[in-house]
């Protein structure tokens, strides 16, 4: 099999890289080449020439494509060159040989054809342009000036570099996941702290009766708006997080899908793209990361015990009492509060000193929305 296949190597012609196709002409400089691919590098190097149905018939010269050793040929053209029949046998012998040894291969789809060059087949790879193209296009197409590589050991390179990404992706998908995890027992949390919150808040307001009944509303409804802009805020991160996973997924059934074509050039074609694809979506520096802590709501935590003992301090006002002892009781209210306030009954009651000092705001990090805390 190794005499094979160093024999088969060399049987490929330096233009189309396929085994040569009779009749094979040999150069003055002992190298071979198909008639055809050396009509079309004679064409390509001699383009004002008169030609006969597509043929060069008149003298002109090119350089042969292994050694660069210039060719002159006579009036009849490249028909002028001596056929090599040696070589001709010896692909016939190898032929031959080749179909009683080694089973029928199955059959594969048809190879695309080179857009510019439409009887030409893909069967190269420029290097410089990452392409897939045909062997003319080298010659003296838009790639004669690049690095071109044969399409089966590129074929090996990039798939081993496909599955490579798809690795990576799978990874990244994973941690994805682990995150999406955390920032629903998060949003849980967040929403399990806000109840217990309004629980102890209800509990306080409650031990006043309807005297803080309004104040405990408002309390209430401010842990609720931070609570639901907090949720809604991790819901949204989830979505994102969300989605770009269903992006990878997608990317990642389009590699294994990718993986799969058994056609080199196809598989080429459709790799670059998809390369990017992968890089573009293994990156989450989009997307917002929630500090530690950010589903606190300790902050709304209320303490009523000054607030309980001005209260229990509440009493009638004496009748036996002068003037100036009130103008003394006064100024003790003012010191306690902003003043006490004389209500039906003879009680008095400082309105000011029940007032809960406002909460510190909460802590934020990168894009997340503004608290409604006080």
């Amino acid at each position: 099999m190794n005499t094979m296949e160093n024999l088969e190597k060399q049987l490929i012609c330096p233009i189309c890289l396929e085994m040569f196709t009779k009749p094979v002409v040999i150069l003055p400089c002992q190298h071979n080449l198909c008639r055809k691919c050396a009509n079309d590098v004679f064409q390509a190097s001699n383009p004002y020439l008169p030609t006969r149905s597509g043929s060069v018939t008149s003298g002109g010269r090119f350089r042969c494509p292994s050694c660069r050793h210039e060719v002159v040929l006579d009036r009849h053209g490249v028909y002028g060159l001596q056929r090599n029949l040696l070589v001709e046998n010896i692909i016939d012998m190898f032929k031959q040989e080749s179909s009683s040894t080694k089973p029928a291969p199955q059959q594969k789809e048809e190879t695309p054809m080179c857009d510019v060059h439409e009887e030409e087949k893909i069967n190269i790879y420029c290097v410089t342009h990452g392409v897939p193209t045909c062997s003319m296009c080298k010659v003296f197409g838009a790639h004669k000036d690049c690095e071109v590589a044969p399409i089966s050991s590129v074929y090996q390179t990039k798939k081993t570099e496909l599955s490579d990404g798809i690795a990576m992706m799978v990874g990244n998908n994973d941690r994805m996941q682990g995150i999406i995890s955390q920032l629903e027992e998060a949003c849980r949390a967040i929403e399990e702290n806000g109840r217990r919150q309004k629980t102890q808040v209800c509990e306080k307001f409650d031990q006043l009766y309807s005297i803080l009944e309004e104040r405990k509303r408002e309390m209430s409804q401010k842990v609720t708006a931070e609570q639901e802009e907090k949720v809604n805020y991790i819901r949204g991160l989830t979505r994102k997080y969300g989605d770009h996973l269903e992006e990878s997924c997608k990317i990642v059934e389009m590699g294994i899908q990718t993986m799969e074509e058994p056609e080199m050039a196809l598989f080429l074609q459709n790799t670059k793209p998809l390369l990017k694809k992968i890089t573009e979506a293994s990156s989450t520096a989009h997307l917002d990361k929630v500090e530690r802590g950010y589903e606190s709501m300790d902050h709304y935590t209320v303490d009523f015990k000054k607030e309980g003992k001005a209260l229990r301090s509440i009493d009638f006002i004496q009748d036996d009492e002068d003037e100036d002892d009130e103008d003394e009781d006064g100024e003790a209210g003012a010191e306690e509060g902003e003043g006490a306030q004389t209500v039906s009954g003879g009680s008095a009651v400082t309105p000011a000193s029940i007032q809960p000092p406002p909460p510190p705001p909460p802590q934020q990090i990168n894009s997340t929305p503004s608290s409604t805390s006080t």
